[in-house]
């Protein structure tokens, strides 16, 4: 199978504490960093699935972009874009099993139309980060994508992604995505109201539900939820329910967004 996302390429910063944050003060917290960014985590599990996966997005020519290209590319994930500009950071503060996040996503929205090349879409099915959708050019650049995917035959699937960044003009441009999958929690469903689409929601700890039918989520021990919605959307696009929620039980399990 060939998966390709478009999106985000950015760097993680993970912060696990070992109690809630004390403001003025300290808090002792366990830390790691790599490659990140919800198109980039889709990919690299599709990827360790056992799937062809390219990630299309631009990514800084910093140190930060070089570190999370090489973390991308030994996952067996092929990169295709401008490296140019600021790489983003991710910063996911993990604490009792839940995360906050805040987010810079440096250079990638400035991903053009022009930037892309047909060839890269030649795939099974284009994965879109709903990042992506937020602001031009890059809204552009997926409408682009999404064109040249379908041209080869590919299915387009979608993340809503956050409930909080959904309003009208990103409700225009995923309708006009027109995407055959979308993943949201209950919450971003509702945000994003009417879509004719078929719907895979993410429950967190009660597993996904899609077609009318719950499929659980299977016991772990959880570390880390961070991603653990990209390794669902992956494990889906590449097996179904089932592998999707294993696969998301994998992620939890661990630190980091990525396998």
């Amino acid at each position: 199978m060939r998966v390709t996302t478009i999106g985000d390429l950015l760097l993680d910063v993970i912060v696990r504490l070992e109690g809630p944050l004390a403001p003025g003060d300290d808090r002792m917290a366990e830390t790691s960093t790599g490659p990140g960014g919800q198109a980039a985590n889709v990919a690299a599990w599709a990827a360790a699935l056992g799937a062809d996966a390219r990630f299309v997005g631009r990514v800084g020519d910093d140190a930060a972009g070089m570190l999370v290209l090489r973390g991308l590319r030994d996952r067996g994930v092929e990169h295709c874009g401008p490296v140019a500009g600021r790489t983003g950071t991710v910063v996911s503060i993990a604490a009792g099993g839940d995360r906050t996040m805040a987010s810079d996503r440096g250079t990638a929205p400035e991903l053009s139309p022009r930037d892309l090349q047909a060839a890269w879409f030649d795939c099974d099915v284009l994965h879109v980060s709903g990042y992506s959708l937020l602001r031009e050019p890059i809204a552009s650049a997926v409408d682009e994508a999404a064109r040249h995917a379908r041209g080869f035959g590919a299915r387009v699937s979608a993340d809503v992604s956050a409930c909080t960044l959904v309003d009208d003009p990103f409700r225009a441009r995923l309708a006009r995505l027109a995407p055959d999958l979308v993943f949201a929690t209950e919450r971003e469903r509702e945000a994003v109201g009417e879509l004719a689409t078929r719907w895979v929601l993410k429950r967190g700890a009660r597993g996904l539900t899609v077609d009318g039918a719950d499929h659980a989520a299977l016991e772990v021990e959880v570390v880390d939820t961070t991603g653990a919605g990209d390794a669902l959307a992956a494990g889906f696009l590449v097996g179904g329910a089932e592998l999707g929620v294993a696969t998301a039980a994998r992620c939890c399990a661990r630190m980091g967004s990525m396998p």
